[in-house]
């Protein structure tokens, strides 16, 4: 059986897009070249590897479990070729990375500005959403995620601030009409905006005092998916709503103007700030270094020169 490449990425492309029109769009292929490729392959296998619809692209079960050894593999290989790469006087290509919205919004517009107009001939493409995902089966090179959510295998290096809190805020109207809690627990009585998971999952809100951790899972008028509507509870907020819980940068402009006032100040708590991740059991592209090595160099004080060579070893 000989299987060519090419086909194999058009399958890769095609599966993970969930169209053969997406698929080309990001492979930089054409829908029918991209179609004509998986039927090759799909006749050389003797297995149908995708179910097409005229609405969807979906892959069949022989598909899934192909997809899920291919993806890797194809992946290793584009890094395999890149390490040519950092021969170059200057690092070119892609660079995919999978980050939380909040890092979207929060961490990477200090970073991503900068480190493209030092890397003008590489691409950056963020896939920003919240669900937890294998950043090589997805095709991403790296990813961006909190230390809870890091998986032991993975080398994990510190990126954007080092602490932050979860901070809880509400306009000055609402807290005249029904009070300023004083603790927590009388956030019971509050009417409190939520955020919930693409997995189900409303997390409670925690605070923390003088050793005293506190966690609470108040009611209230509105709830939104984590991410993608956040922004939506900050203007509700805004407009009086209810009180919104929330990372503390992304209240911070509204707490600035006065458009939000701090509630249970005291009482926020802090927590380590996020990480950029990559498997450990696999060559760098040279995008990925060249981002790697521009973050610790951003991360360390003036005085302080960046240290030679790869010393980013495995979590502890």
């Amino acid at each position: 059986m000989k299987i060519d490449l090419l086909d194999m990425s058009a399958f890769v492309a095609v599966a993970r897009a969930k169209g053969f029109r997406e698929g080309a769009r990001l492979s930089g292929k054409s829908p029918s070249g991209l179609s004509e490729a998986v039927r090759r392959l799909e006749a050389e296998l003797g297995v149908r590897l995708l179910n097409r619809t005229t609405r969807s692209v979906v892959p069949t079960e022989a598909g899934e479990r192909l997809l899920e050894r291919l993806g890797p593999a194809l992946s290793e290989m584009e890094a395999a070729f890149d390490v040519v790469n950092g021969f170059r006087d200057r690092p070119a290509g892609t660079l995919r990375l999978n980050v939380p919205i909040s890092a979207a919004r929060l961490v990477l517009p200090a970073i991503v500005p900068p480190f493209l107009a030092a890397y003008p001939d590489i691409q950056l493409e963020i896939i920003a959403e919240d669900s937890f995902v294998d950043v090589l089966a997805a095709g991403c090179d790296a990813g961006i995620r909190y230390d809870e959510r890091l998986e032991q295998d993975m080398i994990a290096i510190p990126i954007g601030p080092r602490t932050q809190r979860f901070a809880t805020a509400a306009s000055p109207s609402y807290l005249d009409l029904h009070g300023r809690p004083e603790h927590p627990s009388e956030l019971i009585n509050h009417a409190c905006l939520r955020g919930r998971f693409s997995s189900g999952l409303m997390p409670p809100c925690e605070f923390e005092r003088d050793g005293e951790v506190v966690r609470i899972t108040p009611t209230g008028p509105l709830i939104v998916s984590i991410g993608g509507a956040t922004d939506l509870v900050v203007d509700a907020a805004i407009a009086g709503t209810g009180i919104v819980y929330l990372f503390e940068e992304w209240l911070r402009p509204h707490l600035d103007s006065g458009a939000l006032e701090p509630v249970l100040e005291s009482w926020w708590q802090s927590f380590s700030g996020p990480f950029l991740y990559y498997p450990g059991r696999r060559l760098v592209p040279a995008p990925l270094r060249a981002f790697i090595d521009f973050i610790t160099i951003l991360a360390k004080p003036p005085n302080i020169l960046a240290p030679e060579g790869d010393n980013h070893g495995p979590r502890k």
